[in-house]
């Protein structure tokens, strides 16, 4: 039964560049649930799902792309939304619990004990330490008179330090001597040593939340002149929002929409592949898209840095083969020269050829295979699974019967079904988010990257707001469901290229601290 939107519910969908017809779109995917990826196998290097170079190959596609890099326009993407509150949780779970020196703070809360031994080699603690003196409070009294609650809060809150409302690519990471970069600043830095143009412009686009915008700006005005001079570039810098359009409605239990105080719908951020809409505005022949908190000191940086030149070599050798094959296509192909692009498609961009092709004729064969190569191209680094949670490798089927290597995450697996999880249990290799993408075609024309997206690959997910249960909904996701029609090829990359930010006290790691 369609939905009954008033006439301000109807005022509200319109600003966001919505219809009720998307609206209630959304009511029925929260109705129906989505439908769990069908998994064939496991992508892994044995079966040849998973690419594995040589040290020949890290030589020569290094070399490829700093020579047909050349005249490219390259970017760095980088989701970089929200705030970092999730970095603290357990932070204000201590902060909610704790009541003086008689805490068994080892048995209850372990993470905080580790942080607080640590606090003076995090790199914001002489910003911590100076708020406190600011505000009359003595850092090493409240240590040692087990105020740990009163640090942790000039940390966290609004009028002190506020990392707990502060983006995470504006917090400080890592710590050289006596300054500290942001992994906004370890972006650029990175950016400086693999997507400088041969005109010197290093482009980096971040996508931010609105209130965070100015922000990010500002810190952009205090250091852009600084990394300029030190890697001798030009730093061109943009920022996006998540479109408004994108953002999903909220209900209940019972399917219906959730209102506000003041009776307004409440609509929930569409999650990161959402970001989908912001990838396709950006006009590149190369894009390296990489997370906003997998950053590391410089000491740490050179694996990064090889394996991006080499994955984008790779990316440009097999979109060069790929727009010779689609100009042959054009023209009109040989038997012979038929079986060689149906070689490429199969053993180098390890396209699956659909039900069908083997009985079709030389015309129909021919459009299938233009069909298949006319597409976005990305190559997605993969390290060796060490228990991350999240996407990883895999080859699956779709409800038309067509095969395709997919990053798919744990949530969209039926693991009730024991084949799906025996699958899923042997897979070898996990998607840190590290990517590079071409997204023009053969003619030297943008691809509408919406269209080639899986719109049934969404997640639902519940919370808690007061006495109500909230379910919301995500969007297929950026390297998931977002890219799923893409071509796309796993290459295996060092653990040493990934190194996520994602609690505080992962900055404890060797990784994290100076060399």
């Amino acid at each position: 039964m369609p939905t009954k939107f008033t006439d301000a519910d109807l005022k509200q969908i319109a600003t966001l560049g919505l219809t009720p017809e998307d609206v209630e779109h959304q009511i029925e995917n929260f109705r129906q649930g989505f439908p769990k990826t069908h998994l064939v196998d496991a992508a892994t290097i044995a079966n040849g799902g998973i690419l594995r170079l040589e040290d020949s190959d890290i030589d020569r596609y290094s070399n490829y792309y700093k020579k047909n890099a050349k005249n490219k326009r390259i970017l760095k993407f980088v989701p970089a939304s929200g705030a970092a509150t999730r970095m603290f949780k357990d932070l204000y779970a201590f902060t909610s619990t704790y009541f003086g020196l008689d805490y068994n703070i080892e048995k209850e809360h372990p993470e905080v004990k580790t942080f607080l031994e640590h606090i003076r080699t995090f790199a914001f603690s002489n910003d911590l330490i100076d708020i406190m003196e600011r505000s009359h409070a003595d850092f090493e009294d409240y240590l040692q008179r087990g105020d740990f609650s009163s640090i942790i809060n000039f940390l966290l809150k609004e009028q002190y330090l506020a990392y707990g409302s502060l983006p995470k690519g504006l917090l400080k990471f890592h710590r050289y001597g006596l300054t500290q970069r942001t992994p906004m600043e370890e972006h650029i830095v990175e950016g400086a040593e693999y997507a400088r143009q041969s005109n010197g412009i290093v482009n980096i686009h971040f996508t931010v939340s609105p209130e965070h915008k100015a922000l990010f700006r500002k810190k952009i005005s205090e250091v852009k002149t600084y990394y300029e001079n030190a890697f001798n570039v030009k730093l061109h810098i943009t920022f996006s929002e998540q479109k408004h359009y994108t953002d999903i409605i909220a209900v209940n239990e019972q399917n219906d929409p959730v209102r506000d105080d003041e009776g307004r719908l409440i609509f929930r951020p569409g999650g990161h592949g959402a970001l989908i809409e912001n990838l396709n505005e950006q006009r590149a022949d190369i894009i390296f898209v990489k997370n906003i908190d997998n950053v590391v000191p410089d000491w740490m940086k050179h694996t990064t840095i090889i394996y991006k030149k080499v994955l984008a070599g790779l990316l440009l050798d097999l979109q060069q083969q790929t727009f010779k094959y689609l100009h042959l296509l054009d023209q009109g192909v040989s038997a012979q020269q038929l079986r060689a692009i149906e070689k490429f498609a199969q053993e180098k961009l390890h396209i699956f050829l659909p039900e069908g092709y083997a009985t079709a004729s030389p015309e129909q064969k021919a459009n299938m295979l233009h069909q298949l190569l006319n597409r976005p191209m990305r190559i997605c680094g993969m390290v060796k699974n060490q228990g991350e949670p999240g996407g990883g490798p895999f080859i699956t089927l779709n409800s038309r019967g067509e095969q395709s290597l997919q990053v798919v995450e744990t949530a969209q697996i039926n693991r009730k079904d024991p084949s799906q999880e025996a699958i899923l249990n042997g897979a070898t290799h996990f998607n840190p988010v590290d990517l590079v993408c071409a997204t023009k075609n053969y003619r030297g024309r943008y691809f509408d990257l919406r269209q080639f997206v899986d719109p049934a690959t969404g997640f639902i997910s519940k919370k808690t707001k007061g006495a109500i249960t909230l379910k919301s909904q995500e969007l297929p996701g950026l390297w998931n469901g977002a890219m799923a029609h893409w071509t796309t090829l796993f290459v295996e990359v060092p653990l040493a290229t990934f190194n996520p930010v994602k609690t505080i006290n992962d900055l404890l790691r060797n990784e994290h601290l100076e060399g």
